[in-house]
């Protein structure tokens, strides 16, 4: 699979008119083609399939590259997996996502992009040290990949001792964020915090405690959902 057979697969699938709705959704300036997430989602899986590591990362560059849309979301998807080896080439993957965080610029783009950096920091949760860097980026977009690439913390039920004092440190983030008055930001702390609430409520109780009158009132209606 070449990178302009992929995207003439996604030019492919493109609905007419439906470019021009999205585009005005997701507030686009680059290219939309008009494809369904649901298109997407089988035509990527696939390519998963077919394709050995060392062939989708970069491919996956090159989709990322091309400044589409849909291409860009589909080069998230390419990569969004729990295992990969060997370990240079996983290495390699991480680097990638990475290398995307400071052009994020919207949130359609920037979840698909988070859900394959989550599986990359549950591999290598030292990882965290380098993300830490990026919650006083002043991309707001940066910002808000700290808590998004990290929501696998808030969601275990049982974390042992290490994954316990990762949530602790994340929690840390999430208290500082508080503070920031961007929308995307407060949604990113509501949207932890009311993952958490399911698993470790009293926790989410205390944190709103401490931080929740810093909390715009929709951030702390939505962290206090579940409780």
């Amino acid at each position: 699979m070449t990178p302009a057979a992929a995207l003439e697969a996604l030019r492919a699938a493109a609905e007419p008119g439906r470019a021009a709705e999205m585009a005005r959704y997701h507030k686009q300036a680059r290219e939309v083609l008009g494809v369904a997430n649901a298109a997407i989602e089988p035509m990527v899986r696939d390519w998963r399939r077919a394709l050995p590591l060392d062939q989708r990362i970069p491919l996956a560059a090159a989709l990322w590259e091309s400044d589409i849309f849909e291409a860009r979301i589909a080069a998230a998807k390419l990569l969004t997996q729990a295992r990969m080896k060997p370990a240079p080439q996983e290495e390699a993957a991480w680097r990638l996502i990475a290398s995307w965080v400071d052009a994020f610029d919207s949130w359609a783009i920037a979840d698909h992009a988070a859900m394959a950096g989550q599986r990359r920091l549950e591999a290598v949760p030292d990882r965290l040290n380098e993300v830490e860097g990026w919650t006083r980026s002043p991309h707001m977009w940066a910002r808000r990949a700290a808590l998004v690439m990290t929501l696998p913390w808030a969601r275990m039920r049982h974390p042992d001792a290490a994954d316990a004092a990762r949530r602790e440190r994340i929690l840390g983030w999430a208290g500082a964020y508080t503070r920031d008055p961007e929308w995307f930001i407060q949604k990113a702390v509501a949207w932890w915090l009311r993952d958490l609430s399911k698993r470790d409520p009293d926790r989410v109780r205390a944190f709103l405690a401490d931080h929740g009158p810093a909390m715009k009132p929709f951030a702390r209606r939505e962290a206090s959902r579940y409780l």
